[in-house]
């Protein structure tokens, strides 16, 4: 679909979510988006949301286009707002610049705007579109729908395994699997997500650092039982970036203290589940956690419905060994028939890697969502 200058609105969208990426790991809990505005054939005005609390982007994009806004076709990713939240209705905003057109990417899930904000555009005479380029917005913003639909974080389990499925040698050796090249995707994976969740065992043979090595790190968080956990491990550095370490109420106190002056804050949580971890940090804003730990935690994470997403990394070697650790501990299945397939697949060459993202089965919507919807 073009406008009337001959402007693809496909790739005006494009530019929507090329300028929205900006902002990648700042916005939780709220969604990427980006806005371009376009008059007589000229990009006028382009603005992307930084961070929850500050102004949204078609904000952005009409202050760059200032008078130019008037006649304008305005593009947006995602349904501009037209409620009063942290800060005033876009929709408003649109139509107080004199907009003519306004092509939107998707409709937004979120019961507060759904349909809201389209709705009061057309009601100012303004033209609108939507649906273009969906699909690209909706995996761009794919954490933030899944938030607001299931009040969970999205969770991705990220793992690196040779050809012949081993994390590591029947040693534990693991450093390293795959590639520079591979690593440094995982790194720009680290900057899109606000939690990395591992577990004691991988803190203890690993001693990871769990950053991204760029501006942006998100939380780490540490699951563990037991808080049989080295001292000197590189994750108590919270200067570096903050970290949490979910327990059992029984754990011992004094090996919650050693972590506390370390300034780790220990959430005490019973029963320690995935589930109950991902529950806290819904209630902190995340909207992307990265599960990065060994099998036995990896399973539990997928059982518990804690994981919507897969991203396996393969490299192209055999270490063998009969007890050498796998990506996915003992998930139940006696049959072939009850593996977990996924869907929506995609490989990609990393390197001398392979790379496979897909998805779990979706779950279905809680029973009071479906009735609200």
């Amino acid at each position: 679909m073009t406008d009337d200058l001959g402007i693809n609105d496909r790739a005006l969208m494009q530019r929507c979510l090329e300028v929205a990426r900006q902002a990648l790991g700042r916005t939780a809990p709220n969604p990427l988006v980006g806005s371009v505005i376009v008059q007589e054939g000229t990009i006028v005005g382009e603005g992307f949301h930084p961070a929850a609390g500050q102004p949204h982007a078609e904000v952005f994009a009409l202050r760059q286009a200032g008078d130019r806004a008037r006649g304008a076709t305005l593009y947006v990713n995602l349904e501009p707002c037209n409620h009063y939240g942290r800060t005033p209705p876009c929709s408003e905003a649109i139509v107080a610049a004199g907009v003519s057109r306004v092509v939107v990417g998707m409709v937004d899930p979120d019961p507060r705007v759904s349909g809201g904000g389209i709705a009061r555009l057309r009601e100012a005479g303004i033209e609108v579109i939507v649906g273009i380029e969906e699909a690209d917005c909706r995996t761009l913003n794919e954490a933030f729908i899944h938030r607001i639909l299931y009040h969970r974080p999205f969770g991705i389990l990220k793992y690196a395994m040779t050809l012949d499925g081993k994390i590591a040698t029947t040693t534990g050796h693991s450093a390293w699997v795959t590639s520079s090249a591979a690593r440094a995707e995982v790194h720009k994976l680290r900057v899109a997500c606000d939690a990395i969740i591992v577990g004691g065992n991988t803190v203890r043979r690993d001693n990871p650092l769990l950053t991204s090595r760029q501006e942006t790190t998100p939380l780490r968080v540490v699951m563990s039982r037991s808080l049989d956990l080295p001292s000197d491990a590189q994750i108590w550095d919270t200067k570096v970036a903050p970290t949490i370490v979910f327990t059992q109420t029984n754990a011992s106190q004094e090996k919650q203290n050693v972590l506390m002056q370390r300034g780790v804050d220990v959430i005490r949580i019973s029963p320690l589940t995935p589930s109950a971890v991902m529950k806290n940090l819904y209630d902190r804003g995340c909207l992307s956690v990265l599960w990065e730990c060994g099998g036995t935690l990896a399973a539990r994470a997928i059982v518990d419905g804690a994981v919507q997403k897969v991203l396996a990394f393969i490299a192209p070697k055999i270490i063998g060994g009969t007890n050498a650790p796998s990506p996915i501990g003992d998930l139940g299945a006696t049959e072939m028939t009850e593996a977990v397939i996924l869907t929506q697949k995609q490989w990609r060459q990393i390197g001398p890697d392979l790379l496979l993202e897909g998805y779990l089965p979706i779950e279905p919507l809680p029973i009071e969502d479906i009735h609200a919807s």
